[in-house]
């Protein structure tokens, strides 16, 4: 399990990290990338939001939820130290969604 440190931009609004596909937008990519685990949010990882979803629709659609996620990672991210990354093999971003 690797702990990429977040590097934010303040003037730009970004938050990027040293992925091994080189550096990347957290909001676009480890939100939906399937090696992310989580958020460090002070001493506790709290899990990836998007990736309680790969399972499909669950109660409300699919389009509530996946934005539900998306607002709760990125609420995650602005209070947030790094991400919890098991990208062992060092291929980097893999969407979530591709198989």
């Amino acid at each position: 399990m690797k702990t990429l440190e977040f590097r934010r931009d303040e003037e730009k609004g970004r938050v990027t990290v040293a992925c091994a596909a080189g550096e990347v937008s957290v909001y676009s990519h480890c939100a939906y990338c399937k090696h992310c685990n989580g958020i460090h949010v002070g001493r506790r990882v709290l899990p990836s939001p998007p990736q309680k979803l790969v399972g499909g629709p669950r109660g409300m659609g699919f389009d509530e939820e996946l934005l539900d996620a998306a607002m709760m990672f990125n609420s995650l991210v602005r209070d947030g130290e790094a991400i919890s990354c098991n990208d062992k093999e060092g291929v980097g971003f893999t969407s979530m969604y591709r198989r």
